[in-house]
């Protein structure tokens, strides 16, 4: 059973930096492509950013291509999402989700496991 727990939330002002943690478990994540989403109040989960835990390949959503980044520990079994100049529009839940594919995707149909959540809200 494949469980993702987020961490690393929290209130920011505008400007500041977060780092999120999903820390994986209960399966061989080598071949996975774990997922970055957020989802604020009224609007659809959107995508923020992927990496393949194989090659460390990356791919972000425009909106925060050079503030966001994503990394991962392979020994730690953990993946992280650094956010940098953060913006209002930047709070929402963040969830971390894993595809059991090796192939980069950015619609939320596509993933297969999910967190339950880390609320960031960002003040202006």
């Amino acid at each position: 059973q494949v469980q993702l727990v987020e961490s690393g939330g929290g209130l920011v002002q505008a400007g500041g930096s977060l780092r999120l943690s999903c820390a994986a478990s209960g399966h061989t994540f080598s071949r996975y492509v774990m997922g970055w989403f957020r989802q604020a109040p009224g609007k659809e989960r959107e995508f923020v950013a992927a990496i393949s835990w194989s090659v460390g390949s990356t791919y972000y959503s425009d909106f925060v291509k050079g503030r966001f980044t994503i990394s991962r520990d392979n020994a730690k079994n953990t993946v992280y999402l650094q956010m940098n100049s953060l913006k209002p529009e930047d709070t929402a839940v963040y969830y971390c989700a894993a595809r059991d594919t090796p192939t980069l995707r950015v619609h939320y149909y596509e993933y297969d496991y999910w967190g339950q959540g880390t609320q960031v809200t960002v003040s202006s």
